[in-house]
C-alpha cells in the first residue's frame, strides 16, 4: 500500500489553514495543521513530514526561524513558504533560511497543490542523484561526468575540470532542476559568502557554461539576486 505524503502546515490564519488542509487531504495528502510556530519544530521532529508549508509571519516564532532550525540537521525535506510580503529581499530571506519555494498571498489553491507536488518530485530526484553520485559517474544531458576523476566527456571526448570547477558542477547536479540560493552555494563550496568567493563563483559558472555548451538543452540559469539552477 502506497503511503500518503505527509504535510506539516504551519499557518496561524485558522480559516486559511483549514482550507489548505481540506484541499490537500482531498488530493490524498496526510496533513497536520498547526497555528503556533513555537511548537512547530517539535512537531516536525515527531511527525517527520514529507514536506513543510510555513507561513513566514507567525505571532510566536517566524517561519524563517523554524526553517533555519530544521536546516541545521535536515537539508532534504522541502519547505514551501507562504508570505504576504512581496519585496525581493523578503523572498531572498526565505531562500537563505532554507526554503525551496514561496507562494505569495492571496494564491490559487490549485497552484499550491501543484507546487507541493513539484517539490516532492524534485526531492525524489535529489535522493536519486545522491545514489548516482555515490557511483561516481552521472549523465548530464548528452555529457558524462566522472565525479571521482573530475572528467566531463562529450561523445567520448574527455575534458579535465579543475577541482573547483568539478565541485561546483557536482553541487549543481546534486540540486538539479531546483534553485540553489547563492549564500548556501558559496558556503558549501568556499566555506563563506564574502565578495571574493561570490566573484569566484560567477567565474566558475561562466567556465562551466562554456564546457557544457555543446548540448543546447543544458542551462545554468542565473536567478539574479537569488542563485543558480542547473536544468537539462
Amino acid at each position: 500500500m502506497k503511503l500518503s505524503p505527509k504535510v506539516l502546515l504551519v499557518e496561524d490564519e485558522e480559516a486559511l489553514g483549514q482550507i489548505i488542509k481540506d484541499s490537500l487531504e482531498n488530493r490524498g495528502f496526510e496533513v497536520v495543521h498547526m497555528i503556533d510556530g513555537s511548537l512547530a519544530y517539535d512537531e516536525y521532529v515527531k511527525y517527520k513530514p514529507s514536506i513543510m508549508i510555513l507561513d513566514v509571519m507567525l505571532p510566536s516564532e517566524s517561519g524563517l526561524t523554524i526553517a533555519k532550525k530544521i536546516r541545521l540537521e535536515d537539508k532534504q525535506t522541502p519547505i514551501l513558504f507562504l508570505t504576504a510580503r512581496t519585496m525581493s529581499t523578503d523572498v531572498l530571506n526565505g531562500y537563505e533560511a532554507g526554503g525551496n519555494d514561496y507562494l505569495k498571498k492571496p494564491f490559487d489553491m490549485e497552484e499550491l497543490i501543484i507546487r507541493v507536488k513539484v517539490l516532492l518530485n524534485q526531492n525524489r530526484l535529489l535522493e536519486g542523484s545522491q545514489s548516482e553520485l555515490n557511483h561516481g559517474i552521472v549523465d548530464i544531458g548528452n555529457y558524462t561526468y566522472d565525479i571521482k576523476h573530475c572528467i566531463l566527456s562529450y561523445q567520448g571526448i574527455p575534458k579535465k575540470l579543475t577541482a573547483r570547477e568539478a565541485e561546483v558542477l557536482k553541487v549543481l547536479y546534486q540540486n538539479r532542476n531546483r534553485l540553489l540560493d547563492r549564500k548556501t552555494f558559496l558556503i558549501q563550496i568556499w566555506g563563506d559568502d564574502d565578495f571574493f568567493s561570490s566573484r569566484s563563483l560567477d567565474v566558475f559558472i561562466t567556465k562551466l557554461r562554456k564546457s557544457l555548451k555543446k548540448d543546447p538543452m543544458i542551462q545554468i540559469i542565473n536567478h539574479r539576486g537569488f542563485g543558480y539552477k542547473l536544468v537539462f
